[in-house]
């Protein structure tokens, strides 16, 4: 706390972010998730929080610590790569163009996001899920 408000400079507390992935890959090929589908996630606080998809399809999760520092990139199209034939030659029909490398794939460009130290790993709840949620002791 006290480093956040030296860095601050002003003496107001900065508030730190904390990014968790959602690991669905325990249910794919058990559900069909809509690309769009609405979604409700509630206990991000608590052991087991809950994922309802679609108001239809309800997960439970439970948090995995990671390894050292997990990064997150976004990916981007990136622009393709021009080459300019600079040094105009008789068999250079060419010369002074630009030409793209049609057998070039397609490029993508990463940026890093975030950093995350938790993943959040779902499967699909149970009925014996929510009897052993209700018949947990609380502290």
């Amino acid at each position: 706390m006290e480093e956040n408000k030296k860095a601050n400079g002003q003496g107001e507390e900065q508030e730190e972010s904390e990014f968790v992935l959602l690991d669905l890959d325990a249910v794919s090929g058990q559900i069909d998730i809509p690309p769009n589908a609405p979604y409700t996630l509630s206990g991000l606080d608590t052991i087991n929080p809950i994922l309802i998809i679609d108001d239809k399809v309800k997960l439970i999760g439970e948090y995995e610590e990671t390894i050292g520092t997990c990064l997150v990139f976004s990916e981007d199209e990136a622009a393709p790569v021009v080459h300019e034939e600079t040094n105009p030659s008789e068999a250079n029909l060419f010369s002074g163009k630009c030409i793209i490398d049609p057998n070039e794939g397609p490029r993508k460009q990463v940026k890093p996001v975030a950093r995350l130290h938790k993943i959040l790993k779902f499967r699909l709840l149970l009925d014996d899920d929510v009897q052993d949620q209700v018949n947990a002791p609380t502290n």
